[in-house]
């Protein structure tokens, strides 16, 4: 019977990687660097010969371990293989069997913001419920779908992604993904920066952001502390977020919506925003969603890959 897991989280400079039990409590974790030279064609190996020198370090019999999870920062498709992952360079890469084969052991493979949905519903603010909505606001908007305890991965991989969700008309600028009026460009950090500075330029009214270098971090510090413009950029951004997150409820109907990445570092005044313009927009049935913080940070991803196996 197995004893052991592992949980893997591929990142643009690190791998995060943890050793669990099968309770999902971690016994250990610690990171390699991300060696994306060549392809990226070091990565795997870096990752294999790292956990087989913790297994033999622990002595641990290999017998005793499940299997190890993989994230990727990428579509994944249902083999576990990754045809473009361009923050590791990797282009048509087998990450399952190759590592499964350098491990001697069982793989599977997620998009890392997946994973780290499946982590937060596992040990983190989605504990206890078993259809999340997990939505990371950082540099983009992540995002990663639970249903019934499954991650929603669609056909080519790319389910979740609900930061290229279409929320505005009319947008002039190009979010990364090629797009234009993307939720990402309005409800991520640098979305926020972005609402703030346009309303700094069209409004003439106090505020102790101007002069200062605008960040979401100081946009809602300000909130906190009442100044009206940066009140209005956490409406128009509770706007976006809402409308966009009613939008996804209607087509899978999550009991909890986890809010993560650096922007929920300001707290539940985030969630109140959301919250404001998610109930009007929702359909009926899907009002009552509850929505919750995120606990596990950088960790979410180690714990979701080792859950990945244990499935």
């Amino acid at each position: 019977m197995s004893k052991y897991c592992l949980g893997i989280d591929v990142g643009g400079t690190s791998v995060k990687l943890g050793l669990f039990d099968t309770e999902g409590n971690v016994l250990d974790k610690w990171e390699i660097p991300t060696r994306k030279e060549e392809g990226g064609k070091h990565i795997l190996p870096d990752v294999a010969a790292s956990v087989l020198d913790k297994i033999a370090e622990k002595r641990i019999d290999k017998a005793e371990i499940a299997g190890a999870g993989i994230g990727i920062p990428g579509p994944v498709d249902g083999n576990g293989v990754v045809k473009v992952c361009v923050n590791v360079g990797w282009k048509n890469v087998d990450a399952r069997s190759d590592l499964s084969e350098l491990l001697g052991m069982p793989v599977k493979v997620g998009n890392d913001a997946n994973v780290a949905a499946l982590g937060e519903m596992w040990k983190g603010g989605g504990a206890g419920y078993n259809s999340i909505v997990m939505v990371t606001l950082g540099t983009g908007v992540g995002g990663g779908i639970i249903v019934d305890g499954k991650i929603v991965n669609g056909s080519t991989g790319a389910g979740g992604e609900i930061g290229h969700i279409h929320i505005q008309d009319g947008e002039e600028d190009t979010c990364g993904c090629g797009n234009k009026g993307c939720l990402e460009q309005y409800a991520s950090a640098t979305g926020i920066v972005r609402l703030a500075n346009r309303k700094l330029k069209a409004s003439e009214k106090t505020s102790v952001l101007r002069g200062r270098e605008v960040s979401a971090k100081t946009v809602f510090d300000a909130v906190k502390a009442g100044d009206e413009l940066a009140i209005e950029v956490a409406e128009e951004f509770g706007n976006y977020l809402g409308r966009g997150l009613a939008a996804i409820a209607g087509v899978v109907n999550p009991e909890a919506f986890v809010i993560g990445g650096g922007v929920s570092k300001a707290g539940t005044v985030v969630l109140d925003y959301i919250k404001k313009y998610y109930i009007p927009y929702a359909f009926s049935g899907c009002r009552e969603a509850k929505f919750t913080l995120a606990t596990l940070g950088n960790d979410a991803g180690i714990y979701g890959s080792a859950k990945m196996i244990l499935e």
